[in-house]
């Protein structure tokens, strides 16, 4: 399959170095104006998670190939949802065609995605990878899986051949009740989350600060709370929660069972901590919060320890 990228960003530069090592062409769309617009190839540094469930460390070089082409298999974007229309409307004038895969954190409905790609094929997908680029290498670790959308409801004519891509990179496909609303949920889940760890640590080292959070009882209760309150925000804007109850299964638990859980589940799964750590893009983490502040205020739903630690998370650091 003939395949572009939309950037150089970590999340599609890892799918893309698996894409094309599984013997796909890969090429990625990168702005004139962007610093890594020259670059050509990146050392890649990787956590595989796909057959052991520590993963297997690798090291690799990856040939970056530039969009030569205006017509590809599939589009692969991975952008917060704040930037997706300036993507689409790039794509539109250079007259690249394509089925879209919206691997993105989407906190609008779906009248406003319909509305955005303008009769463009498009899917709803959530990648299960992180990392960092820092100058010409790509740190990034990647789970088994990959979240997306059900046929029925994606309605692609070719929906089996994007299937055979993940199939051919040894990457199982889960597919939820409604792909949308469990974007929505997993933002409310990481808004708590960060919002819980910002509060309660120095963020001048990302890495070392979600180290301590997540070996923090007092900062995993609190993202307990947060996420309690998060999904209540989720549920106001018409999900049945019971739908994706496995998701929240952990955070209905009384706190003195969910933070030691918690707290274990860091310490033995590598691949979720490495995900945890590697994760450091402050403005994206903080899009999410603001996304799932922003609806709860809107809704006038009481929230009150998520309002909190969001608000203190800005006075913190927005403090001038």
């Amino acid at each position: 399959m003939k395949i572009l990228v939309v950037g150089l960003g970590v999340i599609g530069t890892t799918y893309g170095y698996l894409f094309q090592k599984s013997g796909h062409e890969v090429e990625h769309l990168i702005r004139k104006s962007s610093k890594r617009a020259d670059i050509q190839e990146l050392d890649i540094e990787l956590l595989d998670g796909r057959t052991e469930k520590d993963g297997i460390q690798s090291s690799d070089v990856y040939q970056v190939k530039h969009c030569s082409s205006k017509a590809y298999d599939f589009i692969f974007v991975s952008v917060p949802s704040g930037g997706l229309a300036s993507i689409l409307e790039r794509l539109e004038a250079d007259g690249i065609s394509g089925t879209l895969i919206l691997a993105c954190g989407i906190w609008e409905d779906r009248a406003y995605i319909d509305n955005l790609v303008k009769g463009r094929p498009y899917i709803l997908g959530y990648p299960v990878a992180g990392g960092n680029i820092r100058d010409n290498k790509l740190t990034a670790c990647v789970f088994d899986h990959f979240m997306l959308e059900r046929k029925e409801k994606a309605a692609l004519p070719n929906y089996e051949k994007l299937v055979q891509i993940f199939m051919d990179c040894q990457i199982k496909l889960e597919q939820p009740y409604d792909m949308l609303e469990w974007i929505w949920m997993h933002m409310a889940i990481n808004a708590g989350v960060i919002s819980a760890i910002i509060k309660y640590t120095d963020t001048t080292d990302t890495q070392a600060a979600v180290e301590r959070a997540m070996a923090s009882s007092q900062t995993l209760k609190a993202a307990v709370e947060n996420i309690r309150e998060t999904a209540q925000i989720v549920a106001a804007r018409g999900v049945n929660l019971k739908n994706y109850s496995n998701e929240l299964l952990a955070y209905k638990l009384p706190t003195f069972l969910s933070v030691p859980l918690m707290k274990r589940t860091f310490a033995k799964k590598v691949l979720t901590r490495q995900i945890m750590t590697l994760h450091d893009n402050l403005s994206d983490l903080l899009f999410v919060c603001q996304c799932v502040y922003d609806s709860g205020q809107a809704l006038n739903l009481a929230a009150p320890h998520f309002y909190k630690a969001y608000e203190e998370v800005q006075d913190k650091l927005f403090d001038y």
